[in-house]
């Protein structure tokens, strides 16, 4: 389909594993930028983090710029350290689960990938959701879609379990302009939660249910790398077109809300470094500064807040 390196996946390559010439790192020194707080004079509403099912990405560490900015808008932020079950869910307004995974692929990115919650939990998080809760439920790439895939589609979201790349694109940008950034309950031109592009690092592409509302889409030429070795991807790579797929979506279910987004990085703020070198990936970015505000005015549609 095209020859040379994948160019996206290329610049991430390094920075996202564990080893290797870059390091990538939380940017403990980030900061929020200013905005007014909605829930300052309010009952703040509990979110908790799960970190029970060896997730990538929790609230005490690559999470943590995550966790400053719902503390900055009043949200009680606190960490999920026990499997999900219908009493222990009754302590949470919502529920954010990013990037978990099976102890069984804790080490192990490879295939086969194998689900991270077992059928009670999805059950138990199903029920808590269509009887009011909130959901935030984040899986980027390959391995995390794969992991959360059985919990995704209770609720009508097909996840694929690869790395989608804009095709020739080193960047992604999801924008107003491009039809790729949806005008919707959490996207607005007007007032201070007004937001026209966002950035995205890397991550996957799925399919919505029909009453979904979609929030970021790619409108341009796209592909999903499957790989069967996380990370190996080379030109023989299987892939499919992954143009006008999905990376985020709102849902109303029974009387509660879900959002689902295919991608952690555009919510944190990280500082890689390679060869003496460092720069900014995530909420940090110089290109991603509205990513904030896409993270509050989430975080607010989930509490009904606006």
């Amino acid at each position: 389909m095209k020859s040379g390196k994948l160019l996206l996946i290329t610049t991430l390559l390094i920075s996202c594993m564990g080893e290797g010439i870059a390091q990538q790192q939380v940017d403990k020194n980030f900061v929020p930028q200013p905005f007014s707080c909605k829930l300052c004079d309010s009952v703040s509403p509990i979110v908790a983090v799960d970190a029970a099912h060896y997730n990538y990405h929790t609230v005490d560490n690559r999470f943590a710029p995550f966790g400053k900015v719902l503390s900055a808008d009043g949200f009680n932020v606190k960490s999920n350290n026990t499997t999900f079950t219908e009493e222990s869910l009754t302590k949470f307004d919502v529920l954010v689960i990013a990037n978990a995974l099976s102890d069984k692929n804790s080490d192990n990115w490879d295939l086969p990938i194998y689900y991270a919650f077992t059928r009670g939990e999805i059950e138990a998080v199903y029920n808590w959701v269509i009887n009011g809760g909130a959901l935030f439920l984040i899986a980027d790439h390959m391995p995390w879609p794969a992991a959360s895939a059985n919990l995704a589609e209770m609720f009508g979201f097909s996840f694929f379990n690869g790395y989608v790349e804009i095709t020739g694109e080193s960047e992604q940008f999801f924008s107003i302009l491009e039809n790729s950034l949806l005008p919707g309950p959490v996207v607005t031109s007007e007032g201070e939660s007004a937001i026209d592009r966002v950035q995205g690092f890397l991550g996957q592409g799925f399919l919505i249910p029909p009453k979904a509302i979609p929030v970021l889409k790619f409108t341009r030429p796209a592909v999903s790398w499957m790989p069967e070795k996380s990370w190996n991807i080379e030109d023989t790579t299987p892939y499919f077109d992954a143009t006008n797929y999905y990376q985020g979506a709102l849902l109303e279910v029974g009387t509660g809300r879900i959002a689902v987004f295919g991608e952690a990085g555009m919510f944190t703020a990280q500082i890689v470094t390679e060869d003496n070198e460092t720069w900014e990936m995530g909420m940090n970015a110089d290109n991603a500064l509205q990513n904030q505000q896409l993270l509050i005015n989430i975080m607010r549609w989930l509490v009904r807040v606006q």
